[in-house]
């Protein structure tokens, strides 16, 4: 199962920028993905962005331009670039090294890290 390492985050003042590191174990077999999720406080985890094998990217919250997904050329390494933060970006950040898309969608099935707490507060 792929593990993950994550790095970054922390506290925030509205409206500025943070960057949040990944490094998962493998690549994923195939055309999987590695992302990021969010859980915000009493709320379930959700999926924010992927970058899957073949250089595709997808942001699905509603952040607008916000957020974006990077990767490293060569390296297994994501980012998730985010700014102009505001309050409700307050979460728990995680990373998932493999996932896959089916019938129902992106599903995480790599290990998780310990996650990232970001907090966006004046």
């Amino acid at each position: 199962q792929v593990t993950v390492e994550e790095s970054g985050g922390g506290l925030a003042q509205p409206g500025s920028s943070l960057r949040l590191a990944c490094l998962p174990s493998t690549l994923p077999a195939g055309n999987r993905a590695r992302g990021w999720y969010r859980q915000c406080s009493g709320k379930k985890r959700e999926l924010v962005a992927t970058l899957r094998n073949d250089g595709s990217k997808y942001v699905y919250i509603d952040a607008g331009d916000r957020f974006a997904i990077s990767g490293d050329d060569g390296a297994n390494t994501i980012y998730l670039q985010m700014s102009d933060l505001k309050p409700e970006d307050t979460a728990m950040y995680y990373c998932n090294g493999d996932i896959r898309f089916g019938p129902m969608g992106p599903k995480a099935f790599g290990s998780w890290g310990q996650g990232i707490q970001v907090t966006v507060s004046s």
